[in-house]
């Protein structure tokens, strides 16, 4: 069976989670023996170090792939300084962001067969020149996307519009995240319930406000074997071994599973 290469994460938003759940699908792929590498392409908001821009999200990640040895500037070619949709802090900065050469990155960190796990920046379709958004940049990569959904009031249509715009491209959407980010959100099961009805698929997780860094881990920890399961077995494979469909059945497959190198 071909297994897929990666995912890539985006979201229906800015600061709805993309990062919580990079991080921790890296640790959990990793935890399962996968080779993993890691990939901002482009991130708006940095600091200044004496090393050059740093962006906390792509440190993030780093340190969650455990690669430490590889350049800053392979995981995050365009690091902007101003916090701003992309095309706006780099022409604040005189950059012109360059496609070509976020896919040449992306392929030196995978030729050596790594398992690929690329945060978008922003939502979407967040613009990153003057024609070309994020979405020119994950469909060129032909990864599979995972949606982090923030649940907040006008969650549904940033939602809906999010995996329209993913099916007007072709690209498949492996699974999707609900995380509550405004915690006086009401109905929010009725929200999840509206969005598995028109994704014909049940949220991976649903992370609720107000509980613990660590507890929203553990969650995103858990929901991530999922994600392999998915990722790993087909569901003839799991008929074949007796398996019902279901969060305890993938949890199962995900602790048990002896992944191989990826083709």
């Amino acid at each position: 069976m071909s297994h897929p290469q990666g995912l890539f994460v985006t979201g229906t938003d800015t600061g709805v989670g993309k990062t919580l759940v990079t991080v921790a699908l890296a640790r959990a792929l990793k935890a399962h023996g996968l080779r993993v590498r890691v990939m901002k392409p482009v991130a708006a908001g940095a600091v200044r170090t004496a090393e050059g821009p740093r962006n906390d999200d792509a440190l993030a990640l780093i340190a969650a792939a455990g690669e430490a040895n590889v350049p800053y500037e392979q995981v995050n070619p365009y690091c902007l300084t101003l916090a701003a949709s992309p095309h706006i802090a780099a022409a604040e900065e005189g950059v012109r962001i360059e496609h070509a050469l976020i896919r040449a990155r992306f392929e030196t960190l995978r030729a050596a067969g790594h398992f690929m796990l690329v945060e978008g920046a922003g939502g979407w379709l967040a613009p990153t020149g003057e024609q070309e958004t994020m979405a020119d940049i994950a469909r060129d990569f032909g990864l599979p996307v995972l949606l982090v959904v923030g649940l907040r009031l006008g969650c549904l249509n940033h939602a809906l519009l999010t995996h329209e715009a993913l099916a007007a491209r072709k690209v498949s959407m492996a699974g999707w995240v609900a995380n509550q980010i405004d915690p006086a959100m009401g109905w929010v099961d009725a929200n999840v319930r509206t969005l598995t009805a028109h994704f014909s698929l049940p949220p991976l997780m649903t992370l609720p406000a107000g509980v613990s860094t660590r507890e929203l881990e553990a969650a995103a920890d858990r929901a991530a074997l999922q994600i392999i399961s998915r990722l790993y077995f087909d569901p003839r494979e799991q008929q074949n071994a007796g398996l019902q469909a279901g969060t305890d059945a993938a949890l199962r497959i995900g602790q048990h599973m002896q992944p191989g190198p990826i083709e």
